[in-house]
């Protein structure tokens, strides 16, 4: 069984990004780019991301520890930061330009980042291969 150190990597930052948003929600806002304090309705949100980033994150790490295909995991991370662009698009005007870099170009690595993790060649990949171009 082998590690998919890319995979760990990736689901560690997810989760450590979410475990950050459930513990200090407005610490995680400011350093997403808001320097304002948000409702208690932004807090609420605020929250919930931080659950489905640590879900995400920490069930990415765990099937790439188990060696495991992770290509569902960053299909869903992926997903998340698509949702979380869309959403962000939908405001982008009334964004201040610290949060429309951070937030925004966050939410567009994270949609690379996944898209690569699910089309990427992983060592099982090229065991697999391998096996097959032997018989």
């Amino acid at each position: 069984m082998s590690i998919d150190r890319a995979a760990l990597v990736a689901g560690s930052i997810r989760l450590a990004s979410g475990i950050h948003f459930l513990v200090d929600p407005l610490g995680a806002n400011r350093l997403w780019g808001d320097p304002e304090e948000p409702t208690p309705t932004a807090r609420l949100l605020l929250r919930s991301m931080g659950y489905r980033d640590a879900l995400i994150g920490g069930l990415l790490a765990t099937a790439a520890l188990r060696g495991r295909n992770t290509r569902g995991w960053f299909l869903a991370s992926g997903g998340a930061d698509a949702a979380d662009l869309l959403g962000g698009l939908s405001v982008h005007r009334e964004l201040k330009r610290s949060q429309q870099l951070i937030g925004l170009g966050g939410a567009v690595i994270g949609i690379g980042v996944g898209l690569w993790g699910a089309t990427r060649r992983t060592p099982t990949d090229q065991q697999t291969t391998a096996s097959i171009s032997d018989q």
